[in-house]
């Protein structure tokens, strides 16, 4: 039973010592950054009424919520995802604004994740929203951040994919193709099944250019010239503006000298079905997974009572920590500690010393000491912590004893 207490439930882990000290530290430089592109903090509550992520609103299947009940009845859910949160924040605190609101958030999510399959279910994400905004100036300046981001973490090696939803949905309305055929496409689409794809395509009653166009997609990924391949494929006006989207959202991204970070996958559907726009996923090398997911949701606010373009992205810092680590970068950390240890009749000295270092900005680890141990093995103790030095105090003198060395 002992055992059994010390044990953590399926999907989720202990962070501690240098880990968690890492990740604070990597959090903290997106912040920074975050707050550079004018954001402000926001902070919503972990749990939240089930109706604010209902798959209405495109947000996760209820299979996959943690769900239980008030002493109302009331249905509320550990966040899945908190871009719906914030839209009802923004709904609900900004309802008279036009002009761009700019948010920035980190925390966790939870998402009840079938079992056995190694994923964890609750997950740090640090990000940010900007609302009443729907040009491709503000596509591009998401964009950019992104790409700040990761830079300000150490990574160098990393690349941002594009996709656009409306390239997708002026092929389905085109063809006049109905919802529940849609969503098998969708299906397909996003677990890249293309030969799954094409025998589904092939028994479907649909002209010959938009199957042509639905079996291309396994193709169009690349730089800006697959845009003139797309834009050959398709002649609906729905998916020809959102080709003329994408390179203005590339001729403002080249102005901030970011192009060679970008690329294109036009096959790229994410999961939330609340995406409208531009869509995106950064990769790098050290993990399978994206390390940032996000893109334009222009019809989220309206489900809250307030019609506004908005557009976001989640870094999700496990994933990038366990790229920085495979990477071999080295991630920032709190500056190094300092032990001060002393019998109890030097405890004013060494108060005071310990006092002194703190006011100077130093960690500083005050330890009255036991003789159930050595100085050796306070010495040894704090070798491993990675501590710089142990203060032995002995009465106004101090014998300071270099780690480092």
């Amino acid at each position: 039973m002992k055992d059994t207490l010390l044990q953590t439930p399926e999907g989720v882990r202990d962070i501690y010592a240098a880990e968690c000290d890492e990740k604070k530290m990597l959090m903290e430089e997106i912040h920074k950054v975050l707050k550079l592109y004018g954001n402000q903090d926001i902070e919503t509550p972990h749990f939240e009424f089930f109706d604010i992520f209902n798959f209405d609103k495109g947000s996760a299947p209820s299979t996959d919520m943690y769900k239980f009940f008030d002493r109302d009845n009331n249905t509320l859910v550990l966040r899945p995802d908190i871009t719906p949160s914030v839209a009802r924040c923004v709904a609900k605190y900004y309802a008279d604004d036009n002009l761009p609101i700019r948010l920035c958030y980190q925390g966790q999510t939870f998402t009840n994740a079938p079992k056995h399959q190694g994923k964890l279910s609750e997950i740090t994400q640090i990000g940010c929203e900007l609302f009443n905004d729907d040009s491709s100036a503000a596509d591009a300046e998401m964009l950019a951040c992104i790409i700040d981001c990761m830079k300000a973490v150490g990574l160098e090696d990393f690349r941002i994919e594009l996709g656009v939803v409306d390239f997708f949905k002026g092929i389905m309305e085109s063809a006049g193709i109905d919802s529940d055929v849609e969503y098998k496409l969708r299906q397909y689409i996003r677990i890249k099944n293309f030969f799954g794809l094409s025998e589904y395509v092939s028994g479907l009653n649909i002209p010959d250019k938009t199957r042509m166009a639905i079996l291309s997609l396994d193709t169009l990924f690349g730089g800006p010239e697959m845009l003139d391949k797309a834009e050959k494929l398709v002649d609906n006006p729905r998916s020809l503006d959102a080709i003329d989207r994408m390179r203005k959202v590339y001729t403002a991204i080249s102005y901030y000298g970011y192009q060679d970070y970008i690329g294109y996958d036009l096959s790229m559907i994410n999961g939330y079905d609340y995406y409208t726009g531009i869509v995106y996923r950064g990769f790098t090398y050290g993990t399978g997974n994206p390390v940032v997911k996000g893109g334009r949701y222009n019809n989220l606010l309206s489900q809250f009572g307030k019609g506004a373009p908005s557009i976001g992205f989640a870094i999700y810092v496990d994933e990038l920590m366990n790229a920085l680590r495979r990477q071999k970068i080295d991630m920032k950390k709190s500056p190094a500690g300092i032990a001060v240890i002393y019998d109890i009749e030097d405890q004013e000295h060494a108060v005071k010393l310990a006092a002194s270092l703190r006011s100077e900005g130093r960690n500083t680890d005050l330890i009255r000491r036991s003789k159930k141990h050595t100085l050796d093995e306070y010495e040894q103790y704090f070798r491993s912590k990675g501590y710089t030095a142990v203060y032995e105090v002995n009465g106004d003198k101090n014998n300071i004893i270099n780690l480092d060395a």
